[in-house]
């Protein structure tokens, strides 16, 4: 299998993408800015649900230097309860509005496994849909995206969010989810899809062990010639390691993120969004030598 860790060593240049009528250059990392519109999770649920907390969280984001706003509307965290179609929603397209209206100049992804909530997001405005399943979870996704022509994040996950962390066990982690890459890429592909962005998908069927095996190993995965999404942000591979809780994590997960950039990482998605950007502005002045 092809070692791609030499590509590691520069910020990815030249790139860009089309997310409906808003562009977003790759030429340095872009921090994409989590709104969780849910109750349950991990870290921020329910913190946000009402109109004006949510419109100012965007807004405070955005001063901070967020380039994306990831929404979502299912917590997929472990052992997550199921969320209908309808609640999702219903979650999700009165708030997109707002959103968009208010921030028209704003990138927004929609967090979604639907095919359904994937259209209507971009009808309402999104111009990212980001599946943590890879369309595994709904088999018209890939369908609907290529329809839909916005970029696609797609990420690897073991099992669903109710199964993923029961004993994720891998006969050789870097292959499977390599193959996985490329099956599904060479799908999507065939589809005329081809504006996808990787994420490894850490925390999602990954034992401690196997995040940060994916972390090293990270470089690899440039071969593709794809954007590389990194989602570590105050994590359970952070918490498990240093016997903490998530709001306890801003510092550890701005060393993960550092990590993730010197191995490649094109986007961070985090819940703290200022020092992500400095994070970036660090690594950055390190590979220019403070130039």
């Amino acid at each position: 299998m092809p070692d791609s860790r030499d590509k590691s060593t520069a910020f990815s240049a030249n790139r860009s993408l089309q997310c409906g009528d808003k562009i977003i250059s790759l030429d340095i990392p872009k921090v994409m800015g989590i709104l969780n519109l849910t109750p349950d999770s991990f870290y921020d649920g329910g913190r946000y649900q009402g109109q004006d907390k949510y419109l100012d969280r965007v807004e405070e984001m955005l001063l901070e230097g967020a380039d994306i706003i990831d929404v979502g509307c299912i917590s997929t965290r472990p052992g997550a309860r199921e969320v209908s179609e309808k609640e999702e929603l219903h979650r999700l397209l009165d708030a997109l509005m707002k959103l968009v209206r208010q921030f028209p100049d704003t990138i927004f992804s929609v967090d979604t496994f639907r095919a359904k909530v994937a259209r209507l997001a971009v009808e309402n405005g999104a111009g990212i849909i980001n599946d943590i399943s890879g369309g595994n979870m709904d088999e018209g996704m890939f369908s609907a995206i290529s329809e839909l022509g916005v970029p696609y994040i797609l990420m690897h996950m073991q099992g669903t969010p109710a199964t993923m962390q029961i004993n994720p066990s891998y006969n050789n982690l870097l292959n499977e989810v390599d193959l996985y890459f490329s099956n599904k890429i060479e799908h999507l592909k065939q589809l005329g899809v081809n504006q996808i962005i990787l994420d490894p998908g850490f925390g999602f069927g990954k034992s401690l062990g196997h995040n940060y095996s994916l972390l090293n190993d990270l470089p690899h995965f440039k071969r593709f010639g794809l954007p590389l999404l990194v989602g570590v942000s105050r994590k359970s591979m952070i918490n498990k390691l240093l016997g903490i809780q998530a709001e306890e994590a801003l510092h550890a997960t701005g060393v993960l993120n550092t990590l993730a950039l010197l191995g490649g990482a094109d986007i961070l998605r985090v819940h703290d969004v200022k020092e992500a950007v400095q994070v970036i502005k660090i690594v950055k002045a390190f590979r220019n030598k403070g130039e």
